[in-house]
C-alpha cells in the first residue's frame, strides 16, 4: 500500500483542485512535505487519514450481487437512460420509463425497442395500472421549492412541483422501495426546507426515509468529479434497511475514459463535437493540461474574467483544460458554454459527443438521438452509468433480503 502521495494524486483522491491544496498548504490546513534538495512536494498517508474521501479510496471492490428473482423498475424523468442502463446491468428489469423530452425518449426507444417508454408530461400520466407490478420507483426529479408552512408538509402542499408527481407515482404503484436522485444542492435548498418537505411527504404516503446521502461518482468507477444526492424511501411494512453502495478501491482519470484500458476495451470512437469561438480558442491555447484561467498572463486573466476577476472563490472550472491524469470536472449540458469550459487535454476543443458519453460511462453502443446540441444535453443531464449500477446492486441486495424473509415466512406458515 502506498505511503506517500503526490499533489496530483491527493487532488484526485480528495476531489479538490491543486490550487485548493496550495491554499491549504499556505494556511496550515494540510501542509505538504518537501524534499530538501528538489523542493518536490508530497503527502504521507497519515496526513490524509482524516479525510473521508481518502479512507473511501482504501475500501476493496465489492462482489457482484445477483438478483434472486425478477425485480421490476418504473423510472421517472428517465432522460437518455444513464440510470436505466446501470440498473439493467445490476440485473433489474425495466417495466416502464417516463420522459417528456422527445429526443431523449427517442434515444431510449432506439437502444431498447422492448422498453415501455411513456413519452409525455408526467402530470398527464396515470401509473395506477402498474400497482403491484413494480418493486422500485426511481426518478431524478428537478429540485423545486415548496410553499412550506407549519410543522409538517403534506402531499397536497407540493402540487405543481415535479416531486409531487414522483410521490404520486410512488403512491399509485406502492413499490417496496423508491429512489430519488438530485444535485447536492438539494441538501441546502431553501435552507433545507425543500428536502425536509420531501421526507415529510414520503412519510405521509407510507415510506420511511433512509438518511439521504451524497454519492461521489469518482468512487464508483466514474472518471468524473460528479456528485448526486440520493433519497431512499422504504415502504413502512418492510423492516429492512437499504444500504448505500460501498465506494470502490480504484479511481479513474480522463485517460481511463478516453483510452483503451480497464474501463473500455478500445479508444473512444470518433464523433461530432462542438467548437470554441476563435476568441475563446486563443485563450485556451495558453492554458496547460490541468490548468485554468489563473495560468494565463495577468492582463489576459483580467480581460477574460472581467468583473469576476475581483470576486472571491477559485472558479477553477473556468478556462479549464483537463489533464489526462485527473478525472474530468462535472460535465455540463453545453460543452462550450461561457465560463464552464472542459477543454480536451491536447487539442483546443470541447469534448466530443462520444467523449462526453465515455466520461459518463455510457457504453459505446448506446446511441443518442437528435441534433448534437440535444445529445450533449442528454448526456450532461444523465446519471453516470457505473454509479447507477452500484446503486442498482444495493437495490438488488435489499430486494434479495426482502425475498428471503418472505420465503422464510411462507415456510413457517406451511409447517
Amino acid at each position: 500500500m502506498k505511503k506517500v502521495y503526490t499533489i496530483s494524486e491527493v487532488a484526485s483522491l480528495l476531489g479538490k483542485s491543486k490550487e485548493t491544496l496550495r491554499r491549504w498548504d499556505k494556511s496550515g490546513k494540510l501542509c505538504a512535505l518537501r524534499e530538501p534538495m528538489s523542493n518536490y512536494r508530497y503527502y504521507k498517508k497519515e496526513q490524509l487519514s482524516f479525510f473521508e474521501e481518502f479512507n473511501n479510496h482504501q475500501i476493496q471492490d465489492s462482489i457482484d450481487i445477483k438478483p434472486q428473482g425478477d425485480y421490476n423498475v418504473l423510472e421517472l424523468f428517465a432522460g437518455a437512460g444513464g440510470l436505466a442502463i446501470g440498473l439493467e446491468q445490476a440485473g433489474l428489469k425495466c417495466a416502464a420509463l417516463n420522459e417528456i423530452d422527445h429526443w431523449a425518449a427517442e434515444t431510449l426507444r432506439f437502444n431498447r425497442p422492448h422498453w415501455n417508454v411513456l413519452e409525455g408530461d408526467i402530470r398527464e400520466i396515470s401509473f395506477s395500472g402498474l400497482r403491484g407490478k413494480v418493486d422500485v420507483v426511481t426518478g431524478g426529479f428537478p429540485c423545486q421549492a415548496f410553499s412550506y408552512a407549519g410543522k409538517k408538509l403534506g402531499l397536497q402542499d407540493a402540487r405543481g412541483t415535479l416531486f409531487y408527481e414522483f410521490a404520486r407515482a410512488v403512491q399509485e404503484t406502492s413499490p417496496a422501495i423508491c429512489i430519488g436522485e438530485n444535485v447536492r444542492g438539494l441538501l441546502n435548498h431553501d435552507g433545507g426546507k425543500t428536502l425536509k418537505g420531501m421526507i415529510s411527504i414520503l412519510d405521509e404516503i407510507g415510506y420511511r426515509v433512509i438518511d439521504p446521502k451524497v454519492l461521489k461518482a469518482i468512487y464508483y468507477k466514474v472518471p468524473q468529479k460528479r456528485e448526486r444526492l440520493i433519497l431512499v424511501g422504504v415502504r413502512k411494512d418492510i423492516e429492512i434497511d437499504f444500504e448505500y453502495p460501498q465506494p470502490t478501491k480504484a479511481t479513474y482519470t480522463l485517460k481511463d475514459a478516453l483510452k483503451k484500458g480497464e474501463l473500455f476495451n478500445e479508444d473512444v470512437p470518433l464523433s461530432p463535437g462542438a467548437k470554441y469561438p476563435v476568441s475563446k480558442k486563443k485563450i485556451l491555447e495558453l492554458v496547460p493540461p490541468g490548468g485554468y484561467w489563473r495560468d494565463l498572463p495577468l492582463d489576459l486573466q483580467k480581460e477574460y474574467m472581467q468583473k469576476s476577476f475581483f470576486l472571491g472563490g477559485g472558479k477553477t472550472g473556468i478556462a479549464r483544460r483537463i489533464s489526462w491524469d485527473e478525472p474530468s470536472l462535472t460535465l455540463t449540458c453545453s460543452p462550450a458554454q461561457k465560463q464552464t469550459e472542459r477543454c480536451h487535454p491536447e487539442e483546443t476543443r470541447p469534448f466530443t459527443v462520444r467523449e462526453y458519453a465515455r466520461i459518463q460511462t455510457f457504453p459505446d453502443n448506446w446511441k443518442f438521438a437528435g441534433p448534437v446540441s440535444s445529445q450533449y444535453k442528454q448526456i450532461g443531464n444523465a446519471v453516470p452509468v457505473n454509479l447507477a449500477k452500484a446503486i442498482g446492486e444495493s437495490i438488488v441486495k435489499f430486494l434479495n433480503e426482502k425475498r428471503l424473509i418472505e420465503q422464510s415466512e411462507k415456510s413457517l406458515i406451511a409447517i
